[in-house]
């Protein structure tokens, strides 16, 4: 179980230990007395604050450009669209019990109803919020309405990344009720799992800074299984189905990586040390993997795509995720290298050899390079970027790490599948998931929305 312990000097929000001395996100309603008096950080609430509009745009509009411009023009609007939309229904859903199923109590495996509706937040509304209860609270800086809106905005991009998978062909009706179903009853149990000090996955003493698995490996594999249970586009591997204008995917590649820099260095809490490292090695991951796969390519197929210049840094984006608050930057240079590598072969050959049709790579990318930064965080760690008081030495690269890393990568694997499968089946019963043929031909901006650029 967990146990309590003060935050000094890097006060993260995500340090995860093999003590469990540290977990994200789990709230007590009322402040224990030891932390009463305890006064908001402006310096760290203005970093939040800041990260947090960093990570909305990294939905829209960063993704929405991303997968638009890999799209034909006949569906740019709708997937423009599926990200918009997301971005609103996740909203809601996160306010409403997503908030509470993942950071309430509860047990090991998801939270409780306590927060729901965010019942409890006007009590201590300008007080620095309690990461977790008796033994086990740990005081922060930051008041509870700017750690839930930055949470939210995680919920909100991982279901929007799945979306690229099955591009160009489900029904928009469709995308929105799974959405609802899949942050309930997917998203918020992973994310009590890894993150909160209850969750069986942190009590392992996984090592997840900023959702490598919670986010990426969640939205990676749920992709690989629509993408499976939807079936190929019309036309796959007949038609020409080459991205309509990829200057759009660069423009949203690059608001993708600029994003991410409150995506990982937000992740620590504060502004301080450890977000300046997460940043770091964010940046310094991200134009490795650019240049690996850049040079696959190039060594591969004669030329390099522009496309793969933008895939390959959102490969090591993805990778370094989880690795981001416990790495320094030799290591964030092997995590790039390996991610960038993994990630071409994940969206080229391995694709190509399954068969599946996984429309803009969301496993190709995101399920494959969250894994390789998953594990390669478990060899890697270096322990003193998560020293605590309560554990000064913080968690190292080992062996053993490295086995928990895969426990926690299977399970979300797993899990993951199972429910995905499960959700898009009585999606399918209630109002069906796909597109008719005609439907799809024409495209999904006048059949969905009966709109279409000029």
């Amino acid at each position: 179980m967990p146990r309590r312990c003060e935050i000094e000097g890097t006060r993260t929000m995500k340090q995860f230990t093999r003590a469990a001395a540290l977990a994200a996100p789990v709230l007590a309603t009322a402040l224990p007395a030891w932390a009463q008096d305890a006064k908001v950080d402006t310096g760290d609430t203005a970093w939040m604050l800041v990260s947090t509009a960093l990570v909305l745009m990294m939905t829209i509009p960063g993704l929405a450009l991303f997968y638009a411009g890999m799209v034909r023009k006949k569906n740019v609007l709708a997937t423009l669209a599926q990200s918009f939309a997301i971005t609103a229904v996740a909203s809601v859903v996160w306010v409403v019990a997503g908030y509470s199923l993942a950071f309430g109590e509860g047990g090991a495996w998801v939270g409780d109803f306590s927060r729901f509706l965010l019942a409890g937040l006007a009590e201590n509304w300008d007080k620095p919020f309690t990461l977790g209860s008796g033994d086990a609270a740990v005081a922060f800086t930051i008041p509870e309405s700017v750690f839930l809106t930055f949470q939210m905005t995680f919920a909100i991009i991982t279901p929007a990344l799945i979306t690229g998978a099955f591009a160009e062909r489900m029904k928009f009706s469709a995308m929105l009720l799974f959405t609802i179903l899949w942050s309930l009853i997917v998203y918020s149990p992973i994310c009590h799992w890894v993150w909160h000090p209850n969750g069986w996955i942190f009590g392992l003493g996984a090592l997840d800074f900023a959702g490598g698995t919670v986010v990426h490996i969640n939205a990676g594999v749920a992709g690989l299984v629509a993408a499976i249970v939807l079936g190929k586009r019309v036309g796959y591997g007949t038609d020409n189905l080459a991205p309509y204008n990829l200057s759009l995917a660069v423009i949203g590649a690059a608001l993708l990586w600029v994003g991410w820099f409150g995506f990982n260095a937000g992740s620590a809490g504060a502004a301080g040390g450890r977000a300046g490292m997460a940043f770091l090695v964010t940046h310094l991951a991200a134009a490795v993997a650019a240049l690996a796969w850049l040079f696959a390519e190039w060594m591969t197929k004669g030329k390099p795509s522009v496309l793969g210049l933008i895939s390959g840094a959102v490969a090591g984006l993805v990778a370094i995720t989880p690795a981001a608050g416990f790495v320094l930057p030799g290591s964030a240079i092997i995590i790039g290298v390996v991610a960038g590598l993994a990630g071409f072969w994940g969206a080229t050959a391995l694709k190509h050899m399954l068969g599946y049709d996984d429309s803009l790579d969301a496993f190709g990318v995101h399920g494959i390079c969250g894994i390789v930064g998953a594990l390669l965080t478990g060899f890697l760690a270096y322990g003193p970027l998560s020293a605590t008081t309560a554990l000064p030495e913080g968690t190292s690269g080992s062996f053993d790490q490295f086995v928990i890393q895969i426990y926690a990568v299977a399970a979300t694997f797993v899990y993951t599948a199972i429910a995905t499968f499960i959700l898009l089946k009585i999606v399918d019963v209630i109002v069906g998931l796909r597109v008719s043929e005609e439907e799809e031909r024409e495209g999904l901006d006048v059949t969905q929305h009966g709109e279409r650029l000029g």
